[in-house]
């Protein structure tokens, strides 16, 4: 499994994903950086089949809108420490990743848990 993580979200959560096994990166090690657009990283992630964590509410809309990024993982947590959003995604990792498999999906996580929104493509 191929993940990118957003601008926003902490390299601590690329580390742990590595150690989980991951294949992990961050967007200020791709393309132009933290000076990447949006459509750019949502073409980024499909071409490389990747999954998309980010922060950002504009990629929900553009993955229901457009249909990209394809698979999907919101960030709606509010200002967590690092800590705290590593043990979170690290206790839901088994159900993200096997959602993940799919040729799209959306995925966001939040203080109610982990929700999945069935794709309009």
């Amino acid at each position: 499994m191929r993940v990118l993580c957003d601008v926003h979200v902490a390299y601590r959560l690329v580390s742990q994903l590595r150690d989980m096994g991951v294949d992990a990166t961050h967007v200020n090690r791709i393309l132009d950086g933290s000076e990447t657009q949006d459509a750019a990283i949502a073409a980024y992630v499909d071409t490389n089949d990747m999954l998309l964590i980010t922060k950002d509410g504009d990629f929900r809309d553009s993955h229901f809108l457009r249909g990209t990024p394809k698979r999907l993982l919101r960030l709606a947590l509010g200002n967590v420490c690092n800590s705290e959003l590593v043990t979170l995604i690290t206790s839901y990792w088994p159900e993200i990743a096997k959602v993940s498999q799919e040729d799209r999906c959306y995925l966001e996580l939040s203080s109610d848990g982990l929700i999945r929104a069935s794709p309009l493509f």
